[in-house]
């Protein structure tokens, strides 16, 4: 056991342990500074190799949409739509697609509605690589109190209140305000953040959900991200750390053997859902395929989604792995209230999500990442 009589002794050996740290991280923001700054004497302006392009969408559903198009310089190429949740709507890397864009496309949130079915979020799911589902509900359609909920909420067809960016030369930053506000109602505030490296094929999602609201209010979320082709094929590897594989009702039941199992494109296939359970607090989910050389790693923290979800659809041109990190099962607003505890926001409370994504392009990075 260490005792220290004087406050210098102490000062001393803080000093020998730390300082080998703080020389490697002081000698590593040197290399990348040099790296940086011999690049730029290669190019005239820094667009050429990365940043943060702003566009909007012409013509057809998409027609007027805020979009931003980012590239870290090193083959990661994201797509966030402003005006859809500043979710990712297309993610890549070195050129070949990594997510799932629907039959629907880009819609712009002026053409959602739930409709008499609550149904009605279908017709506007682009999917992309992150539709953000919540808060009032997500899953199932259902009544809850005289009240319909939809399919997955509404939260994903809320256009970011504001939405700016920023970048040094290890990282771009994206930062967006989203308001689902309501007289007499839920009053809650996403404040979102990307965080995506220049340094690595990396990046990372951080939300913080506020109720600003003067009464305690119901927060049901999920990430619903999405896989598809060239990355997702019957070739495609499929990963996850569970312990356990659940099926969501019958049709999963008659798949479970194959959960991890991807197949051709299939005529009429019926969608099959699996929970995944987990003994660590890291969840790890991953996705490679040889014939592409390319690779996706998601991880999240099981203490913030308790629920995970994997929504296999091999059906043709509806043909995605969906991967649902969520605050709660998919029956829906009403049957968790009646089946469970719902998660609940008291007034100026605040609730932390995070979702990390790596993307990686050999079979031995798949391998070890496991």
């Amino acid at each position: 056991m260490l005792i220290f009589t004087r406050k210098q002794d102490f000062i001393k050996f803080y000093f020998i342990i730390t300082k080998d740290f703080f020389l490697k991280l002081f000698l590593a923001i040197l290399l990348i500074r040099r790296f940086f700054m011999k690049q730029e004497k290669y190019i005239g302006h820094s667009s050429q190799i990365s940043g943060v392009e702003e566009y909007r969408c012409l013509n057809g559903k998409s027609d007027g949409m805020h979009v931003l198009h980012i590239r870290n310089g090193l083959g990661m190429e994201l797509m966030i739509n402003a005006d859809r949740c500043a979710d990712i709507s297309r993610l890549s890397l070195d050129g070949k697609n990594l997510s799932y864009t629907s039959v629907v496309g880009n819609v712009a949130p002026d053409y959602f509605s739930i409709d008499s079915d609550g149904f009605g979020f279908l017709k506007s799911f682009n999917c992309g690589f992150i539709t953000t589902c919540g808060f009032d509900n997500i899953g199932n359609p259902n009544e809850d109190e005289g009240t319909l909920y939809g399919l997955h909420g509404n939260v994903g067809n809320i256009p970011a209140e504001y939405i700016y960016h920023t970048e040094d030369a290890t990282s771009i930053e994206v930062h967006a305000i989203i308001k689902d506000h309501a007289i007499f109602g839920k009053k809650f505030t996403l404040h979102r953040t990307y965080v995506i490296s220049k340094t690595e094929n990396t990046f990372a999602l951080h939300d913080k959900i506020v109720n600003e609201g003067s009464a305690p209010s119901p927060l049901m979320y999920m990430y619903h991200m999405n896989i598809g082709y060239p990355l997702l094929t019957e070739n495609s590897e499929f990963y996850i750390n569970s312990y356990e594989v659940v099926p969501r009702d019958e049709e999963a039941k008659k798949g479970l053997a194959q959960w991890n199992q991807m197949i051709p494109p299939t005529p009429n296939f019926a969608e099959q859902c699996f929970y995944h359970h987990y003994h660590t607090d890291l969840a790890k989910m991953m996705v490679y395929n040889k014939d592409i050389e390319k690779g996706i790693q998601i991880c999240f923290d099981t203490k913030e989604f308790p629920q995970n979800l994997q929504w296999k659809m091999m059906g043709e041109r509806d043909y995605v792995l969906g991967l649902e990190p969520c605050t709660a099962d998919l029956d829906g607003r009403h049957t968790i209230k009646k089946n469970t505890e719902i998660l609940t926001l008291e007034p100026a409370e605040s609730k932390d999500f995070s979702v990390n994504v790596h993307l990686f392009n050999d079979k031995f990075q798949w391998e070890s990442a496991k």
